[in-house]
């Protein structure tokens, strides 16, 4: 199951992802008030065992030091990425207030398959947004967490520092390999699928 809490501080979506049967579950991206995750998690009784972000900006990161306070869970990220974290995520280029995330104890590297209950949370290096942006495909739920890779008739902006356009186009192509009824949940924005997407989406279509 995913749960999907936009909470973050410029619309950015937070998600449960977990499995029913076992009660066990994972916190992506928790980027604003973390109030609704944890009356989420209580009113489902979850057991969280990580908490992951997508990539290191701070509308994906703020609450991650609030989330570990109350789950002492490892925390990942990918490593390209862990220079941005230290920085606060990009927050002073908005001028907004830096808050302090603890640094990762996982590394979200291409190839991980982190095990939750029943679900596997299979992580694909997708760089362009940032330089360690990854997603999560989850194949029990045929979804695809996206982070700001991709969104509904969009993707990620690429003219921050660490943006590169070259290498999110490639990222997207490396997407189009998963079936068209994949779900994409993104970082920002509705849900949406894959094969609506390669409709609609004219980054894709190109």
């Amino acid at each position: 199951m995913i749960t999907q809490l936009p909470i973050g501080l410029v619309g950015s979506n937070c998600y449960i992802v977990y499995d029913q049967e076992k009660g066990r579950g994972a916190v992506v991206d928790p980027g604003g008030e973390i109030q609704a995750v944890l009356n989420e998690i209580k009113k489902r009784e979850i057991d969280i065992l990580y908490i992951l972000n997508t990539h290191g900006h701070f509308d994906h990161t703020v609450a991650n030091a609030k989330i570990k306070a109350n789950f002492d869970v490892p925390l990942g990220l990918h490593p390209d990425d862990y220079e941005l974290l230290k920085q606060g995520g990009g927050a002073s280029w908005f001028n907004l207030p830096t808050a302090v995330s603890p640094m990762p104890d996982l590394q979200l590297v291409e190839g991980l398959i982190l095990e939750i209950g029943t679900l596997h949370i299979q992580v694909y290096h997708t760089p362009g947004h940032t330089p360690g942006g990854v997603c999560f495909y989850i194949p029990e739920d045929h979804a695809l967490l996206t982070g700001d890779t991709l969104f509904a008739g969009s993707v990620g902006r690429t003219d921050l520092p660490g943006g590169d356009a070259e290498q999110l186009a490639q990222s997207l192509y490396r997407l189009l390999t998963l079936p068209p009824q994949t779900i994409i949940y993104p970082g920002h924005g509705p849900s949406t699928t894959l094969q609506q997407e390669l409709k609609n989406n004219p980054w894709l279509r190109k």
